[in-house]
């Protein structure tokens, strides 16, 4: 099926009144911008109601309806990590009235085949990021895993019997987890949920073994006794309430030159949106993202604020994906289904990737 969404940004490409060199003006139609939004906004969430993509992004979007007068509603299309959101935004129209409320750049979707491998993010979309998110391992209060070491010890006597959720196969969870479980040298088994709060639900009611997902997901649950953590993914260990959340870095040495693991919450629009349109959106989610409702929720859920725009969002995006394709090729016969290499979707290798960016081509959104 040919791709409306590139389409449409060929024939913007073509046209000198829109685009010069490839770089979008954000100034050339002020009339057009006074008159938008003419209509109700939708923002499709990519996973389920409850979890910290959810969370986030209506906290965010309320944000941008009060300060803008907007009329915003987010709606949630969980599944194929990402992949029906993602599609759904891409079959509308580019003009701003359906945006994607993602995490982590969107990077699963192109490397599980859920989009085409030459619909390069960089090219298509265009990102804003507010904050990252930090994994989290946390157990029943009845588990016999009292530490991480317990698990370990546990999975190497028997591979493969300790269970873990994750928020789908081929998740960010899934994906952090295959990294912590490979620092420590054990096989664990995966099972998929859809979305963070499922996740955690199912490790709280005693589905799994462990419950996998961020440390906002769990640490209401953590002060209130009913779970344990077992260790969260940032840089050093955190303090809840007087409960201490080992860092991982702090349990396996050679896991600190790679921390934070985590995750991180976007908008994403598409590229050919009218200029005017991606303008007035990015300002208002500029005002959400230093609001006091959003520090505040950020500091309760231990959100590190990370806010990107422009070319440092598409480079972010671009080297997250290059991430989790190596990962998920490592690990090809975890994720259950054949994955895209670098060569097929046009990535460096992890290492390689400061040299590689930006790609041949790549032109910048001015904002």
């Amino acid at each position: 099926m040919k791709n409306k969404l590139i389409t449409r940004r060929n024939m913007l490409l073509g046209s000198a009144a829109t685009f010069v060199a490839l770089e979008i003006s954000m100034n050339s139609n002020p009339v057009f911008a006074s008159n938008w939004p003419s209509k109700p906004i939708t923002v499709v969430i990519m996973y389920g109601a409850g979890g910290g993509t959810d969370t986030i992004t209506r906290v965010l979007v309320d944000d941008m309806a009060k300060s803008t007068g907007w009329n915003i509603k987010a709606i949630n299309k969980p599944g194929a990590v990402g992949g029906v959101a993602t599609k759904y935004v891409a079959s509308q129209k580019d003009d701003g009235y359906t945006i994607l409320g993602a995490a982590n750049y969107n990077k699963f979707v192109r490397v599980m085949g859920h989009m085409p491998a030459n619909e390069k993010p960089w090219e298509n979309w265009v990102f804003m990021q507010a904050a990252n998110s930090l994994a989290s391992w946390s157990v029943r209060a009845d588990s016999p895993f009292k530490t991480f070491e317990d698990v370990v010890k546990a999975a190497k006597a028997k591979p493969g019997s300790v269970s873990i959720s994750t928020s789908g196969t081929g998740g960010l969870w899934h994906e952090l987890a295959l990294l912590v479980s490979d620092a420590a040298g054990i096989k664990l088994k995966f099972v998929p949920y859809k979305g963070g709060k499922k996740a955690t639900l199912a490790g709280l009611q005693g589905e799994t073994d462990i419950a996998g997902g961020g440390v906002h997901e769990h640490v209401n649950l953590i002060r209130s006794g009913k779970l344990r953590n077992l260790q969260q993914t940032g840089r050093e260990d955190l303090n809840v309430d007087g409960i201490n959340l080992k860092s991982i870095g702090n349990i396996i040495p050679s896991t600190k030159p790679f921390l934070p693991f985590g995750g991180c919450y976007n908008l994403i629009m598409h590229r050919s949106t009218p200029p005017e349109v991606i303008k007035l959106v990015t300002n208002a989610y500029k005002k959400a993202v230093s609001s006091e409702k959003f520090m505040s929720i950020a500091k309760k859920k231990f959100f590190d604020i990370d806010v990107k725009f422009g070319e440092a969002a598409d480079k972010r995006a671009a080297q997250l994906e290059t991430m989790t394709v190596h990962t998920f090729n490592k690990y090809a016969d975890q994720i259950g289904k054949k994955v895209k290499s670098h060569k097929e979707l046009g990535l460096p290798k992890p290492e390689n990737f400061e040299k590689w960016w930006p790609p041949k081509g790549y032109k910048p959104i001015k904002i």
